[in-house]
């Protein structure tokens, strides 16, 4: 079983800047990408940023290109998503994923396997 714990996050203002950390611990898993997910209260779980095992490449969802940035530290198993010029639309629970690679694309990055508990991030204006 592969265990998948956030941190990091918290409350910011308007234009501020976040950074959340998902470390895996466990069994190694067979998947080959980690992910970060977002559910807002009242909406549906939704793609953040996606990075792969092999080559680190990258996946962002359209509304956070250019202000976060998702990376890795191989050795530890963890991710990270740095959040800047953070916008009160970007309020919600941030959830850290693990699975096996489907497609380099936002809309099916990989189809999660393991989940983590999730950390809040509230952007106030």
């Amino acid at each position: 079983q592969v265990q998948l714990e956030e941190s990091g996050g918290g409350l910011v203002q308007a234009w501020g800047s976040l950074s959340l950390s998902c470390a895996a611990s466990g069994r190694h898993f067979s998947g080959n990408a980690m992910a970060w997910f977002r559910q807002a209260t009242g909406k549906d779980r939704e793609f953040v940023a996606g990075i792969t095992w092999s080559r680190s490449s990258t996946t962002y969802a359209d509304f956070v290109k250019g202000r976060f940035t998702i990376s890795r530290k191989n050795v530890k198993s963890t991710i990270y998503l740095q959040m800047n010029a953070l916008k009160p639309e970007d309020t919600a629970v941030y959830f850290c994923a693990a699975g096996p690679l489907v497609a380099e694309t936002p809309n099916s990055f990989l189809r999660a396997t393991y989940w983590g508990q999730g950390t809040k991030v509230t952007v106030s204006s």
